[in-house]
């Protein structure tokens, strides 16, 4: 089921009370308020953005694929999607979105992932689990590595196969395309702008994303 669901923003770049840019391979911890809304731009083109989130008020209770999912009865994320924590509390909803379809199975990269679907000499490349705990040991949430959760592989596309294996396939994004999503309650986004260089997730050429926040 693929819910393809194609919808720009209003939101005025101008109007950004937050734009960065992050380059391939960093991490980014920011705290989103209720209300706020937050875009991912994919500059280039085909760049993967492994994002979680945490409730601010319990941030043991992080973004859940499985509640997610089951409340929307679909296993890809676009426009109307309401991305829950574990708990099922709704944490922020999708309101404007250029792809259709996000990736919430795939997970994040990680030196043992790489070793197991690539080659042991791979281990050593930087990936996303390792940019996530940079983030949060730098950080004053209180959030920590026991507390790394599921992830949302935004502008990546993981197919099920009739099988019911997962593969990673060509992205289906463009420069300039974007997901939006407007803060239900106060919330931590957690990034990784993926530096993934062993398959088409980043068109094997990892570039960098721009975020912005609006009140």
């Amino acid at each position: 089921m693929y819910g393809l669901i194609e919808k720009k923003s209003t939101l005025k770049e101008a109007d950004a009370i937050y734009n960065e840019v992050l380059d391939a391979g960093l991490g980014w911890l920011h705290e989103v308020k209720k209300g706020q809304s937050l875009r991912i731009v994919d500059l280039e083109g085909n760049q993967a953005v492994d994002t979680t989130f945490y409730d601010a008020a319990d941030t043991s209770d992080h973004y859940g694929a499985i509640a997610t999912i089951v409340a929307q009865k679909n296993i890809y994320l676009t426009t109307g999607t309401v991305l829950r924590a574990e708990s099922g509390t709704p944490l922020l909803e999708i309101t404007a979105d250029m792809t259709g379809r996000h990736d919430t199975l795939g997970g994040a990269c990680s030196s043992q992932s790489n070793t197991v679907r690539y080659a042991r000499e791979k281990r050593y490349m930087h990936n996303c689990r390792d940019s996530f705990m940079l983030q949060l040991a730098d950080s004053a949430t209180g959030i920590r590595k026991r507390d790394l959760a599921p992830n949302i592989n935004f502008f990546m596309n993981v197919p099920v196969t009739p099988e019911g294996g997962l593969k990673f396939d060509d992205g289906v994004s463009a420069p300039g395309k974007y997901v939006e999503m407007k803060a239900l309650r106060d919330v931590y986004v957690l990034i990784s702008n993926c530096p993934q260089l062993n398959n088409p997730c980043n068109a094997y050429n990892p570039t960098p994303i721009r975020l912005l926040i609006w009140d």
